[in-house]
């Protein structure tokens, strides 16, 4: 078992005693009186929603990083202000400095990321036609 999961079944167990206390102690001192069926629902319901959770939330930090430079290599863009040889490019609603490999390319053409150096992107046409 990792320490993850031990962490997420003990903060589950201790959620559902606090559960328990406030149904059976401290709704009864205000006046709110809940059936024994109802906190078993209750019970049942939180312990759904955390099993529920805890999956959605592993598979979340299993996913591979999307985001990032090197995970741009071969994402398409336009170019917003013209590369000679820098200028900015626009991928995935971001902007991003970008230097052409090689040749011109003007505004609103359609890039390909080849690579990156530092924070700035290298581009080039996804047409080749030069």
């Amino acid at each position: 078992m990792s320490a993850r999961l031990i962490l997420a079944i003990l903060s589950t167990l201790l959620e559902e005693a606090a559960l328990v206390a406030l149904v059976l102690w401290g709704l009864p001192q205000l006046g709110i009186e809940i059936p024994m069926a109802g906190l078993i629902a209750l019970m049942v319901a939180w312990g759904a929603y955390s099993v529920i959770t805890y999956r959605i939330g592993s598979r979340a930090l299993r996913r591979k990083a999307i985001a990032g430079l090197p995970a741009m290599v071969g994402t398409k863009g336009k170019v917003v202000s013209p590369l000679a040889p820098k200028g900015l490019v626009r991928i995935k609603s971001e902007l991003w400095e970008a230097t052409s490999s090689g040749v011109n390319i003007d505004a609103g053409e359609e890039i390909i990321v080849v690579g990156q150096d530092r924070l700035r992107l290298t581009v080039r046409r996804s047409s080749l036609k030069d």
